[in-house]
């Protein structure tokens, strides 16, 4: 039977830190903490990645940048600057928002051009880049539409959810995801994860990094001990 150690949780998640009134104080605090559980990576807006890169220097945690967030309602001229400056501030992943109302409107032509803009960037500086769809909004069509234009253009990860939707991450949406694309791009589950038990519904889902501001208690709750998958 498979087994996922604290180590490996700790690996599998981004610690998240995206509110608009928090200080520097508050992400030297968040780094520091971060650091030590060894998280994968910090999520935090693209204007804090500069420091917390200095906050995190020496440790093992990546800093990741998220784009267009959290409406993905800005050109693909600005997430693709907003790319290339975090990535020269010391991104080490990008996770962007597609722009949900071209989707919606049927702009699928947009949406693959949005997305190949961005991971090409990404892969230029090989930097790891995950397209956030913001499942809550979506139909299950549309979700499988994503799904197709990702397995062409072949981001790193395709993402449930922002966190900031009226709904984040379930298991039907990993499921349906990890289904549609396979082992080609992995998914991250993000919005609504606070405890261990929901952590591992997205885990045994199909999930490989899930997105939380509660990575801590997660680690916590393992009590030192490996679990089941």
């Amino acid at each position: 039977m498979t087994q996922i150690t604290p180590k490996d949780m700790a690996k599998m998640i981004d610690q998240t830190l995206l509110k608009p009134y928090a200080s520097t104080e508050d992400f030297r605090a968040f780094c520091q903490k971060s650091a030590e559980y060894h998280f994968k990576m910090v999520a935090i807006n693209s204007a804090p990645v500069l420091k917390c890169k200095e906050f995190l220097r020496g440790s093992d945690v990546l800093v990741g940048a998220a784009i267009g967030f959290c409406l993905g309602q800005t050109t693909i001229a600005s997430k693709v600057f907003e790319t290339q400056q975090a990535i020269k501030e010391g991104a080490d992943e990008i996770d962007y928002v597609i722009n949900i109302g071209e989707l919606k409107s049927g702009n699928l032509a947009y949406i693959e051009d949005e997305m190949r803009s961005i991971v090409s960037v990404c892969r230029e500086h090989q930097r790891t880049i995950k397209v956030i769809f913001e499942n809550c909004y979506l139909t299950e069509d549309e979700k499988k539409r994503l799904c197709e234009i990702a397995l062409k253009v072949r981001p790193d990860f395709i993402k449930t959810s922002t966190g900031f939707g009226t709904g984040g991450a379930t298991e039907a949406d990993v499921r349906l995801m990890k289904s549609m694309v396979g082992d080609l791009i992995q998914v991250k589950a993000a919005g609504g994860i606070r405890d261990l038990e929901s952590a591992l519904a997205m885990v045994r889902a199909g999930a490989t990094r899930i997105g939380t501001s509660a990575g801590c208690a997660i680690i916590d709750q393992m009590n030192g001990s490996p679990i089941a998958l």
